[in-house]
């Protein structure tokens, strides 16, 4: 029995993505930031992320979620995003899976009507709203990271599809905006496949054409993303509905529109001089899921103009359990992370 352990789980979605919350089993890692304990995780203990993303644990679609103490005496807990394409320092829906996780397992004790507290991602302090009626968390609000365009409307010639046009925004992680119409899409479930492979080639040629650095983080990384943008409808002055897609990796649409892709459309809208504070924006996605993107202002970062948001959704859970790691077993790599399982037995 020494080489196999437990870790405790809470499965929850956002708009069809599941993020997999961990809530027990793994020691406390070293870093007096849950930025420094993200890349403690990354660089040393990557055999988690690993494990529970791929075979027989998980699928490539789902994302995972450490949660950790807050370094931060504002936040109740911290916690840590891990994807196939590696740990984003932030995730709207992440983040929205979280904070119901927190209440849902009395973390944080849930109360009836409008409640706030903060969580601590890699990114920093996230402030989260949530309101609970009748013992349900109903919805959740939380911030968006500060999200900026980097490149406005260039042209590339893609293998296979010809010329592109595209912005580049960040908003967690850097996205190529592509109208989803000027390549022949129209947003459906039907399309998935298509739109992967799509995604990829684009992201691809932008990769080889050149690099993006943000402005304080400087080089995080190739670009990763690519955000498809639907047909603008107006539902209100204030209100604008449209379809979305987002790729993540290669052959992965997210099932969700996400809420970074979210906060990234509202970059693009804000340089297109087209939001006031207050306008919201709601994405939809292949499944029929949504998130609401509130505009709440800007701020000047340099040369660039940056846009404060909030991400509105709901997170529900779909299972708590407790997975067995049985390190004899051929299927289950455990190198990568005997050394952070707490439960040895």
């Amino acid at each position: 029995m020494k080489n196999r352990h437990t870790i405790a789980l809470m499965d929850t979605h956002a708009g069809g993505d599941v993020s997999r919350i961990v809530t027990g089993g793994i020691d406390a890692l070293p870093g007096d930031t849950v930025r420094a304990q993200m890349e403690y995780l990354r660089d040393d203990a990557d055999g988690l992320r690993q494990l529970l993303l791929g075979e027989p644990y998980g699928i490539p679609e789902m994302s995972v979620d450490l949660i950790v103490p807050a370094t931060h005496p504002e936040a109740v807990a911290g916690y840590i995003i891990m994807e196939v394409m590696g740990y984003p320092i932030y995730s709207g829906s992440n983040t929205l899976c979280t904070a119901t996780a927190v209440l849902e397992s009395g973390l944080v004790p849930k109360r009836e009507g409008l409640q706030r507290f903060k969580l601590e991602a890699p990114a920093g302090l996230v402030q989260i709203e949530a309101l609970v009626r009748d013992g349900v968390v109903e919805w959740v609000t939380c911030e968006g990271l500060p999200s900026y365009i980097d490149t406005y409307r260039e042209t590339i010639a893609v293998p296979g599809i010809g010329e592109v046009t595209f912005s580049i925004a960040y908003s967690g992680g850097f996205y190529a905006l592509v109208d989803a119409e000027a390549l022949g899409f129209k947003l459906v479930r039907e399309e998935e496949a298509k739109l992967a492979a799509c995604a990829y080639k684009i992201v691809e040629a932008i990769k080889a054409k050149r690099g993006f650095s943000h402005y304080t983080l400087g080089d995080v990384g190739p670009l990763p993303f690519l955000h498809f943008m639907g047909p603008e409808e107006p539902v209100a002055d204030d209100y604008i509905r449209s379809r979305s897609a987002t790729y993540v990796h290669p052959g992965v649409i997210c099932r969700s529109t996400t809420g970074t892709g979210t906060s990234a459309r509202l970059a693009l809208m804000n340089f297109e001089g087209r939001l006031n504070v207050g306008d919201r924006l709601e994405t939809v996605s292949l499944r029929e899921t949504g998130f609401i993107g509130t505009f709440s202002g800007t701020h000047q970062e340099g040369a660039y103009q940056v846009v404060e948001n909030t991400i509105t959704g709901r997170s529900y859970v779909l299972a708590e359990s407790r997975i067995v790691i049985n390190c004899d077993d051929p299927m289950v790599a455990c190198g990568g992370l005997h050394h952070i399982l707490s439960d040895r037995h």
